[in-house]
Protein backbone atom coordinates (compact mmCIF):
# COMPACT_ATOMS: atom_id res chain seq x y z
CA UNK A 1 0.00 0.00 0.00
CA UNK A 2 1.41 3.34 -0.97
CA UNK A 3 1.06 6.61 0.86
CA UNK A 4 -1.21 7.96 -1.87
CA UNK A 5 -3.57 5.02 -1.42
CA UNK A 6 -3.77 5.55 2.31
CA UNK A 7 -4.43 9.27 1.91
CA UNK A 8 -7.12 8.59 -0.71
CA UNK A 9 -8.72 6.04 1.62
CA UNK A 10 -8.65 8.49 4.52
CA UNK A 11 -10.19 11.19 2.35
CA UNK A 12 -12.95 8.85 1.16
CA UNK A 13 -13.68 7.72 4.73
CA UNK A 14 -14.00 11.32 5.96
CA UNK A 15 -16.30 12.11 3.04
CA UNK A 16 -18.40 9.06 3.86
CA UNK A 17 -18.69 10.09 7.51
CA UNK A 18 -19.71 13.63 6.57
CA UNK A 19 -22.27 12.42 4.03
CA UNK A 20 -23.87 9.97 6.45
CA UNK A 21 -23.88 12.21 9.52
CA UNK A 22 -24.57 15.50 7.75
CA UNK A 23 -28.31 15.22 7.10
CA UNK A 24 -29.09 14.14 10.66
CA UNK A 25 -26.91 16.91 12.10
CA UNK A 26 -28.66 19.50 9.94
CA UNK A 27 -32.07 18.19 11.04
CA UNK A 28 -31.02 18.36 14.70
CA UNK A 29 -29.58 21.85 14.22
CA UNK A 30 -32.69 23.25 12.56
CA UNK A 31 -34.95 21.63 15.15
CA UNK A 32 -32.82 22.95 18.01
CA UNK A 33 -32.88 26.44 16.54
CA UNK A 34 -36.66 26.35 16.15
CA UNK A 35 -37.12 25.11 19.71
CA UNK A 36 -34.75 27.79 21.03
CA UNK A 37 -36.66 30.52 19.21
CA UNK A 38 -39.92 29.12 20.58
CA UNK A 39 -38.52 29.01 24.11
CA UNK A 40 -37.18 32.55 23.86
CA UNK A 41 -40.49 33.86 22.55
CA UNK A 42 -42.71 32.16 25.07
CA UNK A 43 -40.18 32.26 27.94
CA UNK A 44 -40.77 28.56 28.64
CA UNK A 45 -37.51 27.11 29.96
CA UNK A 46 -38.42 23.44 30.18
CA UNK A 47 -35.40 21.14 29.71
CA UNK A 48 -37.33 18.33 28.06
CA UNK A 49 -38.65 20.76 25.47
CA UNK A 50 -35.11 21.10 24.14
CA UNK A 51 -34.36 17.37 23.80
CA UNK A 52 -37.58 15.58 22.88
CA UNK A 53 -38.22 17.42 19.58
CA UNK A 54 -34.59 16.87 18.52
CA UNK A 55 -34.85 13.14 19.23
CA UNK A 56 -38.11 12.88 17.30
CA UNK A 57 -36.71 14.92 14.39
CA UNK A 58 -33.57 12.78 14.17
CA UNK A 59 -35.67 9.60 14.19
CA UNK A 60 -37.80 11.00 11.37
CA UNK A 61 -34.57 11.93 9.57
CA UNK A 62 -33.35 8.35 9.93
CA UNK A 63 -36.59 7.13 8.38
CA UNK A 64 -36.16 9.45 5.39
CA UNK A 65 -32.38 9.29 4.93
CA UNK A 66 -31.67 5.82 6.35
CA UNK A 67 -31.65 3.85 3.12
CA UNK A 68 -29.52 6.47 1.39
CA UNK A 69 -27.04 6.51 4.28
CA UNK A 70 -26.94 2.71 4.35
CA UNK A 71 -26.19 2.67 0.63
CA UNK A 72 -23.27 5.05 1.06
CA UNK A 73 -21.78 3.04 3.92
CA UNK A 74 -22.33 -0.25 2.09
CA UNK A 75 -20.61 1.05 -1.06
CA UNK A 76 -17.69 2.27 1.03
CA UNK A 77 -17.35 -1.05 2.85
CA UNK A 78 -17.55 -2.96 -0.44
CA UNK A 79 -14.78 -0.82 -1.92
CA UNK A 80 -12.64 -1.34 1.19
CA UNK A 81 -12.99 -5.12 1.03
CA UNK A 82 -12.34 -5.22 -2.73
CA UNK A 83 -9.18 -3.15 -2.30
CA UNK A 84 -8.11 -5.33 0.63
CA UNK A 85 -8.39 -8.46 -1.51
CA UNK A 86 -6.45 -6.73 -4.30
CA UNK A 87 -3.58 -5.75 -2.00
CA UNK A 88 -3.40 -9.10 -0.16
CA UNK A 89 -3.85 -11.36 -3.15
Amino acid sequence: MTGETIIALAERSITTVLLTAGPLLVVALVTGLAVSVFQATTQIQEQTLAFVPKIIAVLVGIVFFGSWMLGIVTNFATDIFENLVRFIG
